[in-house]
């Protein structure tokens, strides 16, 4: 039988920006070999694979290589792709089981607004190989559950950086973001970049998740609880923030660009 896939571009809405992510909307649970399979033939960052259940949807994402316990772009996708198929009306909330809860998204407008639990972070001493493997001074490392966060000096300084890939792929953790403050007169708040080379992502183009750590982080040091993100990757992507305390919305568009179908 064909199972139909979708890919969607993500935190953009343009094709070929953001963060493309593959969605599988499935009848029911299915063997978690095939999904790897899948996601591996897909060699996205992330594909989603969903099916309904009695309250919403239960969600699980996967790299190339493994699978994760939270990803903001594929759950924005799959969030956009029930809506598109009118699987759920326009006013109706996304409700997504997934291994870091009920996650929750609702389309306002031509947005879709995720609501996530906040993953905050804690000062973290510098571990051996992080400086070189980004060859910066930062004025700040943090670590929460899942990544380094690590501040630096400018914005010029995030998008100017070329890792060591395999030197951050040794750090004992799923990805590092790297996030400074905007320019003086730019539309955003803060920037970022995110590596994750040990979950096979060198370089991740708009990762929402990060933003369940950045949205805190910023919230604190710019003393507002509303703003507007840059993740300044090579494809680029936008993403509206709010800090509600124990958990953040992330914001973004998405758009459509392929739909093919896998035939076993």
């Amino acid at each position: 039988m064909a199972q139909i896939i979708y890919q969607v571009d993500a935190f953009t809405d343009r094709p070929f920006c953001g963060n493309p992510a593959g969605v599988v909307i499935l009848d029911g649970p299915v063997e978690e070999l095939w999904m790897r399979n899948i996601a591996r033939e897909m060699n996205l960052s992330e594909t989603a694979f969903l099916y309904p259940v009695d309250d919403g949807f239960n969600l699980r994402w996967f790299t190339p290589a493994v699978e994760v316990d939270l990803c903001g772009h594929a759950t924005l996708a799959s969030a956009h792709i029930l809506y598109e198929t009118k699987r759920l009306n326009s006013d109706a909330q996304a409700r997504f089981h997934t291994k870091s809860g009920l996650l929750t998204a609702q389309k306002c407008g031509d947005w879709i607004e995720l609501n996530f639990p906040a993953k905050f972070e804690e000062p973290a001493e510098i571990p051996i190989g992080l400086v070189e493997a980004l060859d910066v001074s930062p004025l700040y490392v943090g670590k929460n559950q899942f990544d380094y966060l690590v501040e630096v000096v400018s914005e010029d300084a995030v998008r100017s950086i070329r890792p060591n890939f395999s030197l951050l792929k040794q750090l004992p953790v799923r990805g590092t973001i790297v996030t400074a403050r905007s320019d003086e007169g730019s539309p955003y708040d803060f920037v970022s970049r995110f590596f994750a080379p040990a979950v096979g992502i060198d370089e991740d183009p708009v990762t929402g998740s990060a933003h369940t750590c950045l949205t805190p982080y910023w919230s604190a040091k710019l003393g507002k609880a509303d703003m507007t993100a840059f993740q300044a990757s090579e494809r680029g992507g936008i993403l509206m923030l709010k800090n509600l305390g124990e958990r953040v919305t992330i914001s973004g568009q998405a758009v459509t660009v392929m739909t093919g179908e896998f035939v076993e």
